[in-house]
């Protein structure tokens, strides 16, 4: 069963009108959009972590979130088992050559975190290699958050029984068959691990400097809402701070128009 800050989500929250969706959809793109140019005006960096379960619907809110942005200045970073060569290397370097440019956006579709996640779970790190990482991970978004940076982290939580069900789906659509993989089947043999690594990793990396936020998913459409809405808020937090004039930053009606 599970404990912690997951038990507390509300997974029954949820958008049932596709009208409602698509007017909220187009309101925080919107004004994700003017505030990535006053990011890049102003020299301002922001990061966004993504960690969730599988088939969480990660990527479906990352797609939303930057769908309207400028390419030129937000990168999607999709983190898989570190390659080789980056073997050869601290498990961070392969991170800290992505950090983005001073103005750019950042995302990460998984993260450093994988090293108290899966690589924990998995036993891919030795224990005292994961225990010693929440402090090196500390200090490295101490280190960003010090400077120029913001760093937001998100964890996409669904139910197992929901899990199941997309899982079922995929695995009958020829479109995102593909998505589906053994691995995926065996990790959720191990979901309760899964819950206590997270819950640690919670408690131990959940700072004033890099918060988590922990977003109902069960509904597809009140999770992207939700994502992009904490999105705008952390990002006019950091403009304010920093000095910059946000009274300016419009706002959407849903009907694709920008109010002052």
């Amino acid at each position: 069963m599970e404990k912690g800050r997951l038990a507390k989500a509300d997974l029954q929250v949820a958008i049932e009108q596709k009208e409602i969706y698509e007017k909220k959809l187009v309101k925080y793109q919107l004004k994700l959009l003017w505030m990535q140019h006053l990011l890049m005006e102003n020299k301002l960096g922001v990061i966004f972590v993504f960690e969730g379960w599988d088939a969480a619907g990660k990527g479906g809110a990352i797609k939303r979130a930057v769908g309207n942005l400028d390419p030129r200045n937000v990168r999607v970073w999709p983190i898989a088992a570190p390659a080789p060569h980056e073997k050869r290397f601290n498990y961070m370097q392969r991170f800290w050559r992505k950090i983005p440019q001073y103005g750019q956006i950042s995302i990460f579709d998984r993260s450093w975190y994988g090293r108290v996640l899966v690589e924990r779970v998995e036993k891919l790190a030795e224990t005292e290699e994961w225990q010693r990482a929440y402090k090196e991970i500390n200090n490295f978004e101490k280190l960003l958050t010090s400077d120029r940076y913001i760093i937001e982290k998100f964890w996409l939580h669904i139910s197992k029984e929901e899990q199941y069900e997309r899982f079922k789906k995929r695995e009958g659509d020829p479109l995102k068959k593909w998505k589906i993989t053994d691995e995926d089947w065996r990790n959720r043999q191990k979901w309760e691990e899964y819950v206590t690594a997270a819950e640690e990793m919670f408690d131990k990396t959940d700072k004033p400097n890099a918060r988590w936020h922990i977003i109902p998913a069960n509904s597809k459409w009140y999770a992207r809402i939700a994502v992009l809405k904490q999105m705008t808020k952390s990002i006019e937090a950091h403009l304010k701070i920093n000095g910059v004039d946000v009274t300016a930053i419009p706002v959407s009606s849903g009907d694709g128009m920008l109010h002052k």
